[in-house]
């Protein structure tokens, strides 16, 4: 399969990859000048769409959070072609309002990782690339409808703090990133999503809520975590085999031009 054939990348976790809505299905394994991605990445075809799939974690949630190959992931969906990218993931609460098993269409983000590497240009060119808005908005107001119609309750806007891990936040630094205005708080957001803007990339963070943070009194188990995460999954696919269909075929937003400008 060469550049071009592919159209729709998406990158998830555990649960989310459905072999059996995808048709023609192929393994791959593809090779970047940044490494191998998390795992073989897996292209098939939905409605007539082809889609590329890659297990952010790895097909048996092996890496962690702060080892996960970010450039190699974008690097080789963007060999196949791919031109909008579908980023599923699970997040805790900072907010009463924003409750487990919700769903957040993220509009911002603030970065509080270290040591990723989390651009393309490492010498020979410098990109400055834009982050003002992150995220594709045509991308954003589709899946909003298709939640909207299959009466998922789906917050249209939350910005996302994305922490280092592997281990989660202190109640200290999660009242903190409350006082900050972080609507949610995860692990792999970034770089994610400024290495496929690097890449004029459209790019759509759906976060899964699936507990509150520690800022709260409210503790839940590793097992209550595990069935909402389950509920947010099923979730995830009826919006997502809704919404595919109904993305064009040329875009129409300026992700695509995401690098004008930027590269010294």
């Amino acid at each position: 399969m060469t550049k071009n054939n592919v159209e729709i990348g998406i990158i998830g976790g555990t649960g989310i990859y459905d072999p059996s809505m995808i048709r023609g299905l192929k393994e791959m394994k593809i090779y970047t000048p940044f490494g191998p991605p998390s795992d073989l990445v897996y292209v098939g075809t939905y409605h007539d769409r082809k889609i590329a799939f890659v297990p952010r974690h790895g097909n048996n949630h092996q890496i962690p959070p702060h080892r996960i190959p970010y450039r190699a992931n974008i690097w080789a969906l963007n060999k196949l072609g791919v031109t909008r990218i579908i980023s599923p993931g699970a997040v805790g609460s900072l907010r009463e309002d924003y409750k487990p098993s919700e769903f957040v269409l993220v509009d911002q983000f603030i970065d509080r990782t270290k040591w990723r590497n989390d651009t393309f240009y490492e010498g020979g060119q410098v990109c400055h690339i834009s982050t003002a808005d992150p995220f594709c908005p045509e991308l954003r107001e589709l899946f909003m409808k298709s939640a909207i119609n299959l009466k998922t309750v789906c917050h249209q806007r939350g910005t996302y703090i994305c922490i280092q891990g592997p281990r989660f936040s202190t109640i200290a630094e999660s009242k903190l990133f409350q006082s900050w205005g972080a609507d949610v708080i995860g692990m792999t957001l970034y770089p994610e999503v400024a290495l496929a803007k690097e890449m004029g990339i459209c790019y759509i963070s759906i976060a899964m809520i699936t507990d509150y943070d520690v800022w709260t009194d409210k503790r839940v188990s590793t097992a209550e975590i595990m069935k909402t995460m389950e509920k947010n999954v099923e979730n995830f696919k009826q919006i997502v085999v809704n919404t595919i269909p109904k993305i064009p075929k040329n875009r129409h937003c300026s992700c695509k031009n995401s690098l004008k400008e930027a590269i010294i």
